[in-house]
């Protein structure tokens, strides 16, 4: 529809046609399946404004969606379609691992791809926008979300912000086959104090624009058609009533001119934060700030006419969300295709196909973190294996939020296995929850009903197992449903009945491998005492377990990197590789000073920092080498290092560019991860891998707030791990 239709459609609707056309409703109201994410009260939702709503949360199915659209349209006064929106975060049908994982890859092709694949599914479902990429910078590994998150980088969440919209949208969002891209969460969700969920965010401006902001800016510069609000508060202000951060930062700076969304009830919140004395003025407050459409609240819709009647809200405010609405679904061809791509016979070829199962496997196997191997990997088939643990068999392994997924379609660890055509010994030995444990997930229940009893003869088995094997894996690990939103964690190590499991192997069996899956960085202390070898799998999606079974097995060899640093201990997060030096700093060294900045009983570094990742071969680097020891403004220099496999086996690398401002007007880090590139390289293979600097890499918000390069000497790091210190110089200015 061509603009100046749109602008006339507007003029010609009622004032509660456009209120209403702003509320957010969920399956609950509607025929269709839904799924809840927070605390709800249908009180205040009138028939009218279901019947006049401009788009509804987390309904699927082909012929659902089409039944809805039509009876809508046919009951709306100026048969303005429905937009359905829904989260699909790491996959739809066909699960990919979740996003901390694909940062891990550092692919974000790979990661584009998932992200093309989910799109097709959605959309032959009916879906017309997915509540992704979420691209929070996250840093605390107590909170839950981090699994939502591609980790800790400002640089390489950006990378995968660009990635996945133009994965989910391509080129037009309205083409088959795509779907719109919302970016969540604005801003600074990923900041919140002592890693619990819904939390505030302190953050000083300064630290918000170097390392919060960027990958917002990079999904909106991308084209990603709508932003999500936060639940934080970030000065002080709820971010669903933050006018500075929505208007000028949004808008005015970075260009964005689609549609703003609350998170779930986030503008109802605005009074539970104290920033408001009710929901009317809560209304207000979210309409000002920018807040275009309000979902799952009755906000909008009961307090909107009343403030414009009275003169206390700008009609005009009102006119301007509601035509982002419009213009949204103008993007996505709905007004002349309502329907768009939901087809029930597209569904049954797409869900789970093949080939997106394949591709689900792919990403799932370039996502794995060898973090330890004394020989022990890659596993050899006449070798007699036990594979212990309550991963082995276990199917939820897809991520808490494959909400609209079934964990039924998981392959597990031991069907992995028996399809490679390996006779192997399994036992369970535990459950993944203990004895007697309930948890709630996103939208299940999760109970162990098992006696202890019971529980102590799946020990034995386990023990018998491991006596009878060459070597044991271990698959053990977080439950699904303790990662994902509302699963902030203070105890970050695996339960306490898969300590005891690992254990009593460990007692009758030397050889341990241990296989981990999480939604998180965990404390692995204990873990690494024990086990000769460890390899993170994340929750790795659909085809989980033949991905781990081929790695294992050494199809084909680990290449993941950690996107976010593994502490030592909970008592050291937040924690991550590009901290400052403080004017205390210390170099981990064994010293009688006391007065540094250290702790007295744990290390400071990380146990694994961020970028580390082994491989079954060996890769050895060249000295750094730059084209020019001078750059000056507007110029450029390259660069470079060779890589080369030392080992016996194919193997990827990847090679990661670090650069280091000596001296600003403020304190920079130790160190800001550029560039990074994935190599693979077969045995005695060597490659140089050549990266350009750019003054635009050295930019950062000085003393007075100006985005600006400033001369000096920089230091240039580039290796396998973010604590390379294989390094050259150069000056610019």
């Amino acid at each position: 529809m061509e603009q100046q239709k749109i602008e006339a459609l507007l003029g010609e609707m009622s004032l509660d046609e456009k209120i209403n056309q702003l509320f957010q409703g969920n399956g609950m109201f509607y025929e269709g399946e839904s799924i809840a994410t927070g605390p709800v009260s249908a009180q205040g939702f009138t028939e009218q404004t279901i019947r006049e709503t401009g788009s509804v949360l987390s309904i699927i199915g082909a012929e659902t969606v089409k039944k809805l659209q039509k009876a809508h349209m046919e009951n709306h006064p100026h048969k303005i379609p429905l937009v359905f929106m829904a989260d699909i975060i790491n996959g739809y049908k066909t699960v990919f691992p979740i996003p901390l994982g694909q940062g891990a890859m550092f692919n974000p092709e790979m990661a584009k791809t998932g992200a093309e694949v989910a799109a097709k599914e959605a959309a032959a479902s009916g879906i017309h926008v997915t509540f992704a990429p979420m691209v929070d910078l996250v840093r605390d590994a107590r909170w839950g979300r981090v699994m939502e998150s591609t980790g800790e980088d400002a640089y390489l969440n950006s990378v995968y912000a660009k990635a996945l919209v133009e994965g989910y949208q391509g080129e037009d969002p309205k083409a088959p086959g795509k779907i719109g891209a919302c970016v969540k969460h604005f801003a600074g969700y990923g900041g919140a104090m002592a890693g619990r969920d819904y939390n505030n965010a302190e953050l000083s401006e300064r630290t918000l624009r170097d390392d919060y902001l960027p990958a917002y800016e990079a999904a909106v510069k991308a084209g990603a058609l709508l932003v999500m609000t936060s639940f934080n508060t970030l000065n002080h202000v709820p971010s669903t009533a933050n006018k500075w951060l929505m208007r000028q930062v949004l808008r005015e700076e970075m260009g964005f001119d689609g549609a703003v969304i609350s998170d779930w009830a986030a503008i109802e919140e605005i009074k539970n934060h104290g920033a408001a004395a009710d929901l009317k003025e809560a209304a207000k407050l979210a309409m000002e700030a920018g807040c275009d459409i309000d979902m799952m609240t009755t906000c909008y819709a009961n307090y909107l006419k009343e403030l414009i009647e009275n003169k206390e809200l700008d009609e005009k405010l009102l006119d301007e969300a509601v035509l982002r609405v419009l213009e949204l679904k103008n993007k996505l061809g709905l007004f002349e295709n309502p329907y768009k791509d939901a087809d029930e016979e597209a569904e049954k070829e797409l869900l789970l196909c093949k080939d997106h199962r394949k591709k689900a496997k792919e990403a799932a196997k370039e996502s794995f973190v060898l973090l330890r191997n004394k020989k022990m990997l890659p596993l050899k088939k006449d070798e007699k294996v036990a594979f212990i643990g309550p991963y082995v068999e276990e199917k939820s392994i897809i991520g808490a939020w494959s909400v609209f997924a079934d964990e039924a379609d998981a392959v597990s660890v031991k069907e992995g296995v028996k399809n490679l055509g390996i006779k192997a010994i399994f036992a369970k030995g535990c459950d993944s929850l203990a004895p007697g444990e309930t948890i709630h997930g996103m939208n299940k229940k999760y109970t162990n009903n098992r006696s202890k009893a019971d529980a102590e003869i799946m020990l034995g088995e386990a023990v018998d197992a491991a006596l009878k094997a060459d070597k044991v894996v271990l698959c053990i690990g977080e439950h699904m449903a303790q990662t994902g939103e509302g699963a902030s964690r203070a105890d970050i190590t695996i339960p306490k009945h898969q300590k005891r499991l690992l254990k009593e192997v460990a007692r009758v069996n030397k050889n341990v491998i241990v296989v981990l899956f999480t939604g998180r960085p965990l404390d692995v202390r204990k873990i690494k005492e024990v086990a000769k070898a460890i390899m993170v799998v994340w929750m790795p999606g659909t085809e989980g377990g033949n991905a781990i079974a081929e790695v294992l097995y050494g199809k084909t060899a680990p290449s993941g990197k950690l996107p976010m640093s593994f502490p030592y201990s909970v008592g050291q997060v937040p924690v991550f590789y590009d901290e400052f030096r403080t004017g205390r700093y210390y170099d981990g060294k064994p010293t009688e000073n006391r007065f540094l900045s250290k702790y007295l009983d744990v290390p400071n570094k990380p146990l694994y920092p961020f970028g580390y990742g082994l491989s079954y071969t060996e890769f050895s680097y060249s000295k750094v080498k730059l084209s020019a020891d001078c750059m000056k403004s507007g110029e450029e220099i390259t660069a470079s290092v060779k890589v080369k496999n030392e080992g016996r086996r194919e193997g990827a690398e990847v090679v990661q560019l670090y650069i280091c401002d000596e001296v600003g007007s403020v304190v920079r880090p130790v160190r800001e991860l550029k560039g990074f590139e994935k190599v693979w390289l077969a045995p005695g293979e060597e490659k140089e891998i050549t990266f350009t600097i750019t003054e635009e890499m050295l930019k950062f918000y000085d003393i007075n707030m100006e985005y600006k390069a400033e001369p000096g000497k920089f230091i240039v790091y580039a290796g396998g791990c973010s604590d390379t210190e294989n390094a050259a110089e150069f000056t610019f200015g």
